[in-house]
């Protein structure tokens, strides 16, 4: 099979039948053996209904319905387990991302074998305050954290080998960062193409000003897990032994000045009279804190296992 392209989608009935008419007449153009996924997350409208009989009607496509909201990160989860194509596209379910761009991604893939192409909405049609400007400061921080020259992290329409999708673990909100996570997973040709972006169609968007708070909180987060991820004591631990021989050696220097003192008869105060026992002391308490807690997380890793992320009520 060519393609697997994966949608997830909240709440999008107006837009599912037009948007499925647009790739079929895509895909049958430029006679791609394809499937189409739509993961239905959550949506209280009649989307999961129309999925069902868009699957009735085509046996090209599938999807996955989930019991409630669980998130942009899970659905895409759940459809790239269930892909079959050497190419899978993913895209939004809101028709501001355009069919007609897939050819092109497919043979950026295929012919220039690349792992990963990220689409660039180089032009929006969003609010420039509420969206553009904050969106171009996550990118220029994501860039200068990941180290990755892209312009549009969070593009929804991207392209990527069978093979990257089945080796990336996205969870949390973590689908920001899909190209930083495919990086991370060794795929290393990662490139970008300018996509058209289409002005939103029908019904508003599903996302606040505090995805952008969320974004940072992530990018930190994803950060940190590339630099110490899989060696937590070595943050931890190094702060942690670092604080304690501080605490250590001041502990011992406190106790000393008062032997000194008490040894040659000078005015002297309890030790525990002594603001800076009680900073030194700390400072002990605190590095076996921080020390413990990379021996953990270090147990954790040797532990861990997969978890179920969320329930889905029906597949079709």
């Amino acid at each position: 099979m060519d393609l697997s392209i994966v949608i997830p989608l909240l709440n999008e009935s107006e837009s599912l039948k037009e948007l499925h008419r647009w790739i079929r007449e895509v895909m049958h153009k430029h006679g791609f053996e394809y499937e189409i996924i739509f993961i239905n997350d959550g949506s209280t409208d009649k989307s999961w209904e129309i999925i069902k009989t868009l699957s009735s009607e085509f046996d090209t496509v599938k999807g996955i319905n989930f019991k409630t909201n669980y998130g942009k990160s899970q659905a895409l989860h759940a459809g790239f387990l269930e892909t079959k194509g050497d190419v899978v596209i993913t895209m939004d379910a809101d028709l501001q991302d355009n069919p007609e761009e897939i050819p092109e991604l497919y043979d950026l893939i295929v012919r220039e074998d690349y792992d990963l192409i990220s689409g660039w909405k180089k032009k929006r049609y969003d609010s420039v305050i509420f969206k553009n400007l904050p969106s171009k400061l996550f990118n220029k921080a994501a860039r200068w954290t990941s180290g990755l020259k892209l312009h549009d992290f969070n593009c929804g329409l991207k392209a990527y080998k069978n093979v990257v999708v089945k080796h990336i673990d996205v969870n949390g909100e973590m689908h920001r960062y899909i190209p930083v996570l495919a990086k991370q997973a060794g795929f290393t040709k990662i490139g970008e193409k300018v996509v058209q972006h289409q002005a939103r169609k029908y019904g508003k968007t599903k996302f606040g000003a505090e995805r952008f708070i969320n974004g940072f909180l992530d990018l930190v987060t994803l950060w940190f897990f590339s630099k110490f991820g899989k060696r937590p004591m070595h943050f931890f631990g190094a702060i942690g032994v670092l604080m304690f021989f501080i605490g250590f050696l001041s502990a011992i220097w406190i106790g000393a000045s008062k032997l000194y003192k008490l040894w040659n008869g000078l005015p002297n105060i309890l030790v525990v009279d002594n603001p800076w026992f009680y900073i030194a002391l700390s400072a002990m308490i605190i590095g076996v804190q921080m020390f413990l807690a990379g021996f953990l997380g270090e147990l954790f890793l040797k532990t861990k296992h997969q978890q179920k992320r969320y329930l889905i009520s029906e597949k079709i």
